[in-house]
């Protein structure tokens, strides 16, 4: 368990250093800036909720909050990658590939996380 807690936080503190850099790269571009902030702030609630998810009881409702929260979290990362590769294909109809491609990751996760009930359950 100690290793998982070591590598977490090496994780962590190598996520928080390449987001001040890439904020110090893109100083002077606001959306720069803020979408680097977005994703900073979105994985680290994204690393919360599945510690909360694995730490809670199988069956209970603080797992299906956390369950929730892991998806609702890896939406909007999904989402805003997505949009901004999609920002800078080429043509309109490989933004759309890559848009469509977000979106059915989307609908395969909550697919997966809340209408999917494995054969043993």
């Amino acid at each position: 368990m100690a290793s998982t807690t070591t590598a977490t936080y090496i994780g962590i503190f190598f996520l928080t250093g390449n987001s001040i850099l890439a904020i110090n790269r893109s100083w002077g571009d606001a959306a720069a800036v803020i979408f680097v902030l977005a994703s900073y702030l979105s994985l680290v609630q994204l690393f919360y909720c599945l510690r909360w998810f694995e730490a809670s009881p199988q069956g209970s409702a603080a797992r299906d909050k956390a369950r929730l929260g892991v998806w609702l979290t890896t939406t909007l990362l999904t989402v805003m990658f997505s949009w901004r590769v999609a920002a800078v294909m080429p043509a309109w109809p490989v933004a759309a590939g890559v848009l469509f491609m977000g979106g059915s990751t989307i609908a395969g996760g909550f697919y997966a996380l809340f209408l999917h009930r494995p054969q043993g359950d």
